[in-house]
């Protein structure tokens, strides 16, 4: 069953503003006013249409593009609330981009009673199994847990009628195409299909060419992602001084957060020490780590208290954070959709970044290229270096989605809250949310069963983050209006 017997014919790209033009219900366009969205961000302009309309898509554009709303609102307009078997599976590569994934469509398909969940390794399987048995209409997994469900008679996914691979590149960087194989041919041959990538490497290629159906390609061009908010840089150094000049580098910028990536796994855990042995509060990131360690890492770059990282690309992929200021390319990435890829880690929603690119001498025929495929010229770094654009000021963003800061998969049970102020003081759902996540670094998906009333409002959040998110948000003001939040009492 497509998506276009559930909705009406997708109207013109040309005149598009809102997410009400682009054929949304109006139950999700209640979901997306409770969590802030505004304004479709280009890629959801240009693929909600289409995939409402029953085509099979192949996407490909960055991280934080707002691909997961571009695959998300037209899923959870598809799924049948009364039907309590798996319609739609999203893979992932990683445990980290799972649960975004996961956290994102429950809170669009809140408002609809749409059951969405997540299935990853690291975690018990008994109890995914359970929520498999007590419904599940949307399944987001990893590749490895998902194909280890189905061998178990966990998972079927015979009414399983969209499939969304996210991030298809890392599936294949990671070893998992052939495993995402055998979890197509397990799913109706009449499914639809929408893949996702940063980048179209052969193989992907190949892949979309033997699972999809006439599919209609959407490409987000680079400039569109990263050229307004990103100051890039260059800087020539030999091979044997980037270690100290990287040290200098960070130590001039001093980023409130920065990423640095290296080429190889090596390489990492060597800058990882050369930082380290110099006083940085630093953490390493690649993919030899356990899954514990790197979950170890992740959760504490993502809360604030690691300001320096070095990762390799792979093992970045998970990270999607609002407060990254700057990117140093230690090594000149591969491809230039590679660079596009990790400078976009900067600069997000309405913020300026800073992405500084090492360039060994050997190296200029690649920097070319880049810039080629950017269509800006790096400035030469140095300290207090601006580039010849007027720096970027903060701005509302046409696409500012909840900040997720903790990895985490609320399952309950929640805490009802109190805060004294309402309808009279000018507060909206939206306006709720927002000031909630914000001072307490949590994601929209943490905040449910907001009513507002003339003089008081309700909201529920998990309940053992409760004490703190009541601590970080009290004194916050709405609208020219402090509140304080309360505890009612707690529900499962």
């Amino acid at each position: 069953m497509a998506f276009g017997a559930l909705l009406r014919e997708s109207p013109s790209l040309a005149a598009v503003t809102t997410f009400a033009e682009l054929g949304l219900s109006e139950t999700t366009l209640q979901a997306l006013r409770d969590v802030g969205y505004t304004e479709p961000s280009p890629i959801q302009e240009q693929t909600i249409p289409p995939l409402l309309g029953g085509r099979d898509i192949i996407g490909q554009a960055q991280t934080g593009s707002g691909k997961t709303a571009a695959f998300g609102l037209p899923l959870v307009e598809y799924i049948d609330p009364e039907i309590k078997d798996c319609q739609a599976i999203v893979l992932t590569p990683t445990r980290e981009l799972c649960i975004q994934v996961t956290q994102a469509l429950r809170a669009y398909g809140e408002t609809k009673g749409v059951d969405v969940v997540a299935v990853f390794g690291g975690a018990p399987i008994r109890t995914q199994q359970a929520q498999l048995r007590a419904g599940g209409q949307i399944v987001v997994g990893t590749v490895g847990r998902v194909l280890d469900l189905i061998t178990r008679a966990s998972l079927i996914l015979h009414d399983c009628r969209f499939v969304v691979l996210d991030e298809a590149d890392e599936m294949l960087d990671l070893g998992f195409l052939e495993d995402v194989e055998k979890i197509l041919s397990r799913t109706p041959s009449g499914r639809q299909t929408a893949l996702f990538s940063a980048t179209m490497p052969p193989p992907i290629r190949k892949l979309a060419d033997r699972y999809l159906y006439e599919p209609e390609v959407i490409k987000v061009e680079a400039k569109t992602l990263t050229v307004d908010t990103v100051e890039q840089f260059r800087l020539e150094v030999g091979q044997k001084d980037k270690p100290a000049k990287l040290v200098e580098v960070l130590a001039v910028e001093k980023p409130t957060q920065a990423i640095v990536f290296a080429r190889t796994k090596i390489r990492c855990d060597q800058l990882f020490r050369t930082l380290r042995d110099k006083g940085m509060n630093v953490r390493a990131l690649h993919g030899d780590m356990s899954q514990g360690s790197r979950d170890g890492v992740m959760l504490a770059f993502k809360g604030g208290r690691v300001p320096i990282l070095v990762a390799t690309d792979v093992a970045a992929r998970g990270l999607d954070i609002s407060s990254v200021t700057h990117v140093v390319n230690f090594d000149v990435p591969i491809s230039p959709d590679t660079y596009v890829h990790r400078i976009g880690r900067t600069g997000r929603v309405g913020r300026s970044g800073r992405a500084i690119t090492f360039v060994e001498p050997k190296q200029q025929s690649e920097l070319e290229a880049i810039e080629k495929h950017t269509g800006v010229k790096m400035t030469e770094w140095a300290p207090g270096a601006k580039t010849a654009a007027a720096p970027v000021e903060e701005k509302p963003h046409r696409h500012d989605k909840p900040q997720v800061d903790k990895s985490v998969d609320h399952e309950g049970p929640w805490a009802k809250l109190i805060v004294a102020a309402g309808k009279a003081e000018g507060i909206k759902p939206a306006d709720l949310v927002k000031a909630v996540t914000s001072a307490a670094g949590i994601g929209g998906e943490a905040v449910r069963d907001v009513k507002i009333f003339e003089r008081f409002s309700f909201l529920s959040v998990p309940e053992g983050d409760s004490k703190r998110i009541i601590e970080a948000v009290s004194g916050a003001e709405i609208k020219g209006t402090k509140i304080s939040l309360e505890p009612v009492g707690s529900e499962s």
